[in-house]
C-alpha cells in the first residue's frame, strides 16, 4: 500500500502505539515483514471459513517474536473479509483457560467487526433481528403493516434459526427473545441487563433476568452453547465467521497444576468440538512459546493434546508449511529489523511536517544502524528488539527531527535504554551478567 493511500487517522494511530511501544489495533499491514509467506494460505482459510467451516491454529513464537502482531495483522484481514474478531489474554487471574464462561465474557467484551471497534455484541443482535425483520417482510409484505403479525413471525423465524442451540442450551434464545420484549416496550433498563446477561456478565438484575425466562448466571457448561448460539446470530447478520485470538496462552505453565491440567482439557475440549463440526464459522488461533507447546508443564502434559498440536519443525525454517497446525515465527534477524525500521519511517514521513529533513537526516543506513545499536545493548538478540527500537525510531529520533530544524540524530543523538522501559524479557537479554538475569523460580 502507497503511503498517499493511507489515512491521516489511520497512519497517526498506528505512529502513536509505535510511540507507546505497544502493538497498534490496527493498521499492521502497513508494516508488516516477513508475513507475506502466511498471507495465501490463511486468506484461503478465511474464505473457507465463511463458507460455514472451522480452522484451527496454533502460533508459535519466543519472546518478541510478534506472536500479538501477527495475531492483529489475521484479524485485520479477517475483518476485510467480512469476520467478526476477538482477542483476549489468557491469564490466570483475568482469564483463566478453564473457565469457559468466563473466555465467552471476554470474548463478547472484545467482540469487534469491520464498522464496530469494541464490545459489538449490542449491535450485532440488533442487526440480527433487523435480518430476521427483512426475511419476513420480504417474503410476507403484508406484515409490514401489521405489527403484531410481524412481530410473531419474527418470533417463528428466531425459533427456527436457534433450533440447534436451543436443544442444548435452551438460554440463549429465550434471553434473545426477552431482549426483543424489552426492546419493543421501550424498557431499555431491562434491555441492556438482558444483553449483559447474554454476555455472560455476573451480577444481572433478578428481574431482568425473571423478564428474559431465565436463572443464575452463565456457566462453563453453558458457555459453549452460546458460543454456538453467538456464530449463528453473526452469520444471519452478515458476519460469516468469528476469529477467536487466545493470546499468551503460554501463562498455562506458572498455575498451579490442578488448574493448568484444567485449563489444557479446556482447549482440547474445545478443538474437540470444533472437529466434531459444533462450531461452523470459528477460527480459532492460539499463541505460545516453544516451551509451552514442547515443554512438560505445557501441551506436553496432556498426551491427546499433544498428538493434536503435533508439528515437525527439524526441517529448515524455509520450508515450514502455513498449512500445519503449529506455525512457526522464526523472528527478526538484523535485516528484517532494518526493513521494518524503514517501513516505518516511511509511514511517519507521510503525514509528517518536514518528510525532506527525515529523508535526508533517517536515511536507510541510519535506520540499519540504529538497529544495530539496539540489538547490541540487547544482547545481540534482534528478535526480542522490534518493540523497543520502532519506540526509540519514532520518539527519540523521527519525532525530533520533525519538530526541531537543527537536530541531527547522528550528532545530537546517543541511544540509551533504561531499564524501568524494558519488558522483563529485554531485561534479562540487556543484563551484563546472567548474574543479573531474573529467574522465575517455582
Amino acid at each position: 500500500m502507497s503511503g498517499a493511500s493511507v489515512s491521516a487517522a489511520r497512519r497517526r494511530e498506528v505512529i502513536d502505539a509505535l510511540r507507546r511501544g505497544t502493538v497498534p489495533q490496527s493498521g499492521l499491514d502497513l508494516f508488516a515483514v516477513g508475513l507475506d509467506r502466511f498471507a495465501p494460505t490463511l486468506d484461503e482459510r478465511i474464505a473457507t471459513i465463511a463458507t460455514g467451516s472451522a480452522a484451527f491454529h496454533a502460533i508459535r513464537g519466543e519472546y518478541g517474536s510478534g506472536k500479538t502482531f501477527f495475531a492483529r495483522w489475521l484479524a485485520e484481514r479477517a475483518k476485510k473479509a467480512g469476520l467478526a474478531t476477538a482477542e483476549i489474554q489468557i491469564s490466570e487471574t483475568e482469564t483463566p483457560l478453564h473457565k469457559l464462561e468466563t473466555v465467552y465474557r471476554r470474548l463478547t467484551e472484545r467482540l469487534t467487526t469491520a464498522t464496530e471497534p469494541a464490545s459489538a455484541l449490542r449491535s450485532v443482535i440488533d442487526g440480527w433481528f433487523y435480518t430476521l425483520e427483512d426475511e419476513v417482510t420480504e417474503a410476507q409484505p403484508e406484515l409490514a403493516e401489521n405489527s403484531e403479525a410481524l412481530e410473531s413471525a419474527v418470533a417463528g423465524l428466531l425459533e427456527e434459526r436457534l433450533r440447534g442451540v436451543a436443544q442444548t442450551t435452551p438460554a440463549f434464545s429465550a434471553a434473545l427473545r426477552g431482549y426483543r420484549k424489552a426492546t419493543l416496550d421501550g424498557d431499555a433498563a431491562t434491555a441492556e441487563a438482558v444483553i449483559a446477561w447474554l454476555g455472560g456478565q455476573k451480577s444481572v438484575a433478578a428481574s431482568a433476568r425473571r423478564t428474559a425466562g431465565v436463572r443464575g448466571d452463565l456457566d462453563h457448561f453453558a458457555a459453549l452453547g452460546f458460543l454456538q448460539g453467538l456464530l449463528t446470530v453473526l452469520k444471519d447478520c452478515g458476519h460469516p465467521g468469528l476469529l477467536l485470538v487466545l493470546d499468551e496462552i503460554e501463562t498455562l505453565q506458572r498455575v498451579r497444576g490442578d488448574v493448568r491440567e484444567k485449563g489444557l482439557n479446556a482447549l482440547r475440549q474445545l478443538l474437540d468440538e470444533i472437529d466434531a463440526g459444533r462450531f461452523p464459522g470459528l477460527f480459532l488461533v492460539i499463541t505460545g512459546t516453544p516451551a509451552f507447546y514442547d515443554g512438560q508443564q505445557g501441551v506436553q502434559r496432556l498426551p491427546p493434546l499433544a498428538q493434536r498440536l503435533a508439528t515437525d519443525f527439524s526441517t529448515d525454517p524455509r520450508f515450514d508449511s502455513p498449512r500445519a497446525v503449529q506455525l512457526r515465527l522464526t523472528g527478526f534477524d538484523l535485516q528484517r529489523l532494518g526493513e521494518l525500521g524503514r517501513a516505518v519511517r516511511n509511514l511517519y514521513a507521510g503525514s509528517a511536517r518536514n518528510p525532506e529533513r527525515i529523508a535526508a537526516l533517517v536515511d536507510d543506513t541510519y535506520v540499519a544502524e540504529l538497529a544495530t545499536a539496539m540489538t547490541g545493548r540487547l544482547g545481540g538478540r534482534a528478535g526480542i528488539a522490534p518493540r523497543l527500537f520502532l519506540r526509540k525510531l519514532v520518539a527519540d529520533v523521527l519525532d525530533r527531527v520533525d519538530e526541531f530544524d537543527d537536530f541531527d540524530p547522528r550528532k545530537h543523538y546517543a541511544l540509551t535504554v533504561s531499564s524501568d522501559e524494558l519488558s522483563e524479557v529485554e531485561r534479562n537479554a540487556a543484563a551484563d551478567s546472567a548474574d543479573e538475569i531474573e529467574l522465575e523460580l517455582p
